[in-house]
């Protein structure tokens, strides 16, 4: 059975239809959220000097955590990342919800922040220098042999500059 030359093209445009899909796929986007489920009507709801404790945790919830330092600051915390493949996952919306109590429990303010607060970090790849010698891997397991014990028993040594000993 012969091929013609119309089935020989449509069968490579097949072939190479399949090979920009098999490519395409390694380009997807990924979308995911982390954090907080943001309700932007629970969240504007929630007013100072009316609201309380209670109030808040029933409207939003537990929070994503708490201030260290005092009992004052619960935050809720919600972000949106998106990343191509095996990309660095990237923001793309960040909410950082600040609620302030007084010592009473009543809501003192509420403070909200987005994407202004993310910053990027490039470590720096430099070695730190260290003291000490540059051994080998062969130096570093078999340097010891012969040293441990050399002292003999109840010689001095470093930690025991008098030597001696129970000698047993």
């Amino acid at each position: 059975m012969r091929m013609t030359a119309s089935r020989m093209r449509a069968g490579m445009a097949g072939v190479a239809g399949l090979a920009l899909v098999a490519g395409l796929s390694g380009c997807t986007e990924v979308r995911e959220h982390q954090g907080y489920v943001v309700d932007r009507a629970l969240v504007a709801s929630v007013e100072p000097g009316v609201d309380n404790r209670d109030s808040v945790q029933a409207t939003l919830g537990d929070p994503s955590f708490a201030s260290q330092f005092d009992d004052g600051t619960w935050y809720y915390v919600s972000r949106s990342t998106k990343q191509f493949s095996f990309g660095t996952p990237k923001p793309v919306n960040q909410l950082t919800l600040a609620v302030h109590f007084a010592k009473d429990g009543t809501v003192t303010s509420v403070d909200r922040s987005g994407l202004e607060q993310v910053v990027r970090i490039h470590p720096v790849a430099d070695k730190t220098p260290t003291l000490g010698r540059k051994r080998s891997l062969f130096q570093e397991l078999f340097g010891n042999i012969g040293a441990v014990g050399g002292a003999g028993m109840n010689a001095p040594t470093s930690d025991n500059p008098t030597g001696g000993g129970s000698g047993v």
